[in-house]
């Protein structure tokens, strides 16, 4: 976990070094100081055998601005959240660096 000093002080999950904040089904990845976050809705839940525990199916992905504006840059569907975020952070990445 880090700290950070941006926005609300104290420890975040990170994924490939930026912060991961969940409530409920909606997760947040990114930093707000950058012009995108992503963020990720999870839709589904599915069963599974080797886990024996429900796991997200569906999730949305979407690309939004950090102004505050309600425009959405990128959106699209993955099967999982590991897929979910592979697919998100790479679009991020994209996003932030035009």
């Amino acid at each position: 976990m880090a700290e950070t000093t941006i926005g609300i002080k104290g420890k975040f999950l990170e994924y490939k070094g930026k912060p991961l904040v969940r409530q409920d089904d909606e997760l947040y990845y990114g930093n707000m100081s950058d012009k995108f976050i992503l963020f990720l809705m999870i839709m589904n839940y599915k069963e599974d055998a080797k886990l024996h525990a429900k796991v997200p199916g569906k999730v949305m992905v979407q690309i939004i601005p950090t102004d505050g504006s309600q425009k959405i840059e990128k959106q699209g569907m993955a099967d999982g959240l590991y897929e979910a975020l592979d697919l998100g952070s790479a679009w991020l990445e994209r996003a932030n660096r035009v």
